[in-house]
Order: structure tokens, then sequence, then C-alpha cells
């Protein structure tokens, strides 16, 4: 277990993380795990906030340049590391990382990294760590093709997709996001929020919209964000905060948020409408616990419904609503960098199987829809057949539905749709459509 290994000592604390970063890598490379879920459960038993920042920050690096990697210990080992070897793998990229994408101080990185071959009981294999690392100390390391790692069904359909920006779609999803804040108008001003982040030395930039955005070029723990527990502020990237934008907010608005889970979407449209009547629901309902965690934080009040987007007759009163955001379940295509464990586990067939549901849903939830109404369909994709010709689809078969535009700040008009591609921006990949019913 994790905790076993975060003894007393700073020394032994971070050669602890270190092997708890490893044990992540390896169940998420080598045996299907979930990147969230690991790291999450690892991150729990850890107490202090900069020993949780560093495990996720050495697991993300990792896996963003996992191909780079592979690439360096093939060409630097005398034989390749076989399937028992799989932790002793995950712990020279967590190594590599450190070196290569954090930066971090080579001596101490070095050594509490060999001493983690240790906790791994790997102790004979420790010099071999410290051999490969005090190498990459010296030597520039293997770069490996920019397509390197990704699989090839997913490079098919991106270059299908978008011939042109294929190049520039696989560097952004390998490079480390920006921090993106949403200010929450109803208690602080956004200006004054950027002062007192400058007081406390932070470098943030205030960009034209999202209009309750700020940036911070370099990520920072929650905790050290002035305010973040009285709810003056949340952490969510720039595109998914322009959903809120796309909407047209009135007090008394009776809204669906119908996918809600983890809840930044919904506490958004609460903070620039308080007294719309939201209803947060969503299939999960453990996930659904986080919404209402979050709402309170925020200070924010909305109805919580565990519920199938697509059996609307197994939950819906019958009262129409005004608008409903179906912020729907996809690829996630668009937020590799931030997930990139998606690269090792999403399938062709994954991708057939969430249009289905995402067509599936907008056909249930359209008549729960008022007439006049607006719906949003949004997804974190970057591929055509969940966005745009999603859209083309559902309007080909709904004869009261008809498309709105939205403006440039949303991205690219495909003709359906508004799509942002990762990294334009500084945002994450996202597609956005507004529905009107006639």
């Amino acid at each position: 277990m994790a905790s076993s290994d975060q003894t007393r000592s700073g020394g032994d604390r971070g050669a602890g993380v270190r092997a708890d970063a490893a044990r992540v890598l390896d169940a998420v490379m080598h045996r299907g795990r979930s990147l969230k879920a690991e790291l999450s459960t690892a991150q729990s038993r850890i107490d202090d906030g900069r020993d949780r920042a560093l495990l996720e920050a050495m697991v993300m690096a990792a896996l963003r340049n996992r191909a780079d990697y592979e690439a360096t210990l093939k060409s630097w080992l005398p034989r390749p590391l076989g399937q028992r070897d799989n932790d002793l793998r995950a712990l020279l990229y967590a190594g590599l990382a450190q070196l290569d994408a954090m930066g971090l101080p080579s001596h101490a990185a070095v050594d509490a990294t060999v001493e983690a071959a240790r906790l791994l009981k790997r102790t004979h294999q420790a010099g071999l760590v410290n051999a490969v690392l005090r190498r990459a100390t010296r030597e520039p390391l293997a770069r490996a093709d920019a397509q390197a790692g990704w699989p090839q069904w997913l490079l098919q359909r991106l270059r299908a997709d978008w011939p042109e920006d294929i190049d520039a779609i696989l560097h952004a999803s390998r490079t480390s996001p920006p921090m993106w804040l949403r200010v929450n108008r109803r208690k602080v001003d956004r200006d004054a929020y950027v002062a007192r982040l400058r007081e406390n030395g932070m470098d943030v930039q205030m960009p034209d919209h999202p209009v309750d955005a700020l940036l911070l070029e370099t990520p920072v723990a929650v905790s050290v964000l002035p305010g973040f527990g009285d709810g003056l502020v949340s952490v969510q990237d720039g595109s998914a905060q322009q959903i809120a934008d796309a909407f047209a907010l009135k007090a008394g608005m009776r809204v669906l948020d119908a996918c809600a889970a983890p809840g930044g979407k919904t506490a958004h449209l609460l903070e620039r409408e308080p007294g719309l009547q939201v209803v947060a629901a969503d299939i999960d309902a453990r996930r659904l616990r986080r919404v209402s965690e979050g709402l309170q934080r925020l200070g924010l009040t909305a109805e919580t419904l565990t519920a199938d987007a697509t059996q609307p007759d197994a939950w819906w009163d019958g009262r129409v609503f005004d608008a409903i955001l179906i912020d729907a379940p996809c690829s996630a295509t668009g937020i590799l960098r931030r997930q990139p464990d998606i690269l090792l586990h999403r399938r062709a067939e994954d991708v057939a199987a969430l249009a289905g549901l995402q067509s599936r849903m907008l056909d249930a939830l359209w008549p729960t829809l008022a007439p006049g109404g607006a719906l949003i369909y949004a997804t974190c994709s970057i591929l055509r057949e969940e966005n745009d010709r999603q859209v083309e689809a559902f309007l080909q078969r709904t004869t009261d539905a008809r498309l709105e535009p939205l403006d440039a700040a949303f991205g690219r008009d495909t003709g359906f749709g508004h799509q942002r591609l990762p990294g334009e921006g500084g945002m994450d990949g996202f597609f956005y459509a507004r529905l009107r019913k006639q």
C-alpha cells in the first residue's frame, strides 16, 4: 500500500511518492486500469498536498511522453524489459519524466527514484535505475515520431476529419495544459480576484473570453488559491466555461443539465443566473454526490436527480424545460492532454457505441424541451462522428429543430456547430451546437 511508504523523513517520503507513481503507471499502462481511478486512490493515501501534486505531475508527464521514454529505454538497455519488469519500466518512466518533462533537480530526482526501486522490492535493479537516470542527466533522450503511441484507427480518423491540423493536434495533445480558473461572480469581482492572486505571487492572465475565466500558466494546488474553500473560484477549462455563453439565461428558467457530474457546468449556470431552477441529472449516483458537494462549496442550490438521460419516461414529471444541456459522454479525444490514458484504452468500436448513445440522448430529451427553448449539445471530442455529423443527422430526422449560429469565440464553424481543437486559445478540444425548438 502507498501509505506504508510515506514515512517520517523527507527523503523516504519522496521515494514513496515515486513508488506510488510507478504503481499507478503500471496499473494504467499494463493492466488497463483507469488513470483517474488509480490516481485518485493513490492520492487519497497521501497527506501532504505537495506530494499529491508531485505524484499527479509525474504520472501525467510519463504518460504524455510515453513514446519517447519507450524509445529511450529501447535504445539504452542491452535487453528489453519483459512483462515481469512492468513495475520497473513504470518507475523508469516516472524517473525520466522528472528529468525530462518536469525539470526537477537531478540529484534529488535520481536518488529518490533509486530508493523507490527498493520500496518496490527491486533492490537488485536499483543500480540499473541509477545508471539509466544518470545517463539521462548527461545525454539527450531518444525522441519518437509524433504519431508513436497513437492507435492507428484514431490517427486515420483524425487525418480524415482534420487533414490540415493533424500535426497541431498531435503536439497539443501531449503538452501540459495551463490551469484555467472560473471566478464566482456571485462572490467576487474578477478584477479583484486577479489582484488577490498577484498579491500571492501568482502570474495570472485575464483573457477576453470566457468572461469569468482566468489563466495560470503554472498550475498550483487548489489549497493555495485564495478563497477556494469559500467558493470564490473553481478550476474549469476555458472550453467548458464557454458552454454558459451559449445560453441566454433568465431568472425563473427551468434548466436541465442532463449529464451533470462532476458539476462544474451546473455551477457555472447558477453563478451566471442564481434565479434558475436547475435540475442536475446524472446516471451515476456516486458521481452525482460530487455535484452536491461542489454546489455546497459555492453556496449554490440545484435539484439533483439520478436519471438515465435516454429514459426520461422513468423520471420526467412532464414539466418542460426552457433550456437543456447535453454535455454528452464521448471519446474525450479533445482532452487527451488531461486524460492521456485514452490513447491506451479507447477502441474504435467505442466511438460507434458512444455516437449511438449521443443520438439516443438527443432524441429522448428533445420532447422535454419547451417550444422556443434551446438545447446545447456539447462534447469534449474532436471526432466529427460525435459532433457535426451527429447534429446534422439529428436535424434531418427532427422537423421542429433549428440550428442557431454561435460566434467565432466558440471555434471554427463546421456548418453544424462549432469546433475548437486542442490547444487553440490555450483551451481543450470541444464542440458546441445550439438547437432551437420551433
